[in-house]
């Protein structure tokens, strides 16, 4: 008969010996992350089209509301991915999910030097002369500050939370086996 000191000594070595970031679970969270982040800009895109919010004067409110939807589905993809990468890496899937997270930010760090050391050549919209937005860049600029901080955070605890109940699969079927 297995006792529960058996248990906790098998799973601090199986932790030592396959613990930590794993790198492939969490690329692929990754992965997981981009393609429902994709699927679901794409709904919600859809969605404010057939409502016909593209067609309301009010920008404003239809910017808040977009930036708090945005935000919230950036959460559930995020939430996705670090639930694949903690369910595939079996151990630390609150590690796991801040590994997907940091994925994206890298990923999203070299796009956006990309965009600014390359961007002043290939600006298709420079060449379109598209009317500006009636917009005042000052309180554009702090919303969209306001907007980026709500991302990381929000983000971040998406994946963290995603990787932890990822992780909590291996820890059902192990106590089955006991």
């Amino acid at each position: 008969m297995t006792t529960a000191a058996d248990h906790s000594a098998v799973r601090a070595r199986q932790h030592e010996e396959f613990g930590g970031i794993n790198w492939g679970s969490a690329f692929f969270g990754w992965l997981v992350t981009v393609g429902m982040a994709t699927m679901l800009i794409g709904l919600l895109s859809a969605a404010g089209a057939a409502f016909g919010l593209s067609d309301v004067s009010d920008a404003e409110t239809i910017g808040v509301a977009g930036g708090i939807l945005l935000i919230l589905v950036l959460a559930a993809a995020y939430y996705c991915g670090g639930y694949v990468s903690g369910r595939m890496s079996r151990f630390d899937g609150a590690r796991q999910g801040v590994a997907v997270w940091g994925l994206g930010l890298a990923v999203t760090v070299v796009l956006a030097l990309a965009g600014t050391l390359f961007g002043a050549e290939y600006n298709v919209f420079e060449q379109l002369n598209l009317p500006r937005i009636p917009v005042d860049e000052g309180s554009l600029t702090a919303g969209a500050a306001v907007a980026l901080v709500g991302v990381v955070v929000v983000t971040l605890g998406g994946a963290m939370a995603g990787g932890t109940v990822g992780e909590r699969f291996h820890h059902r079927v192990e106590s089955v086996g006991l």
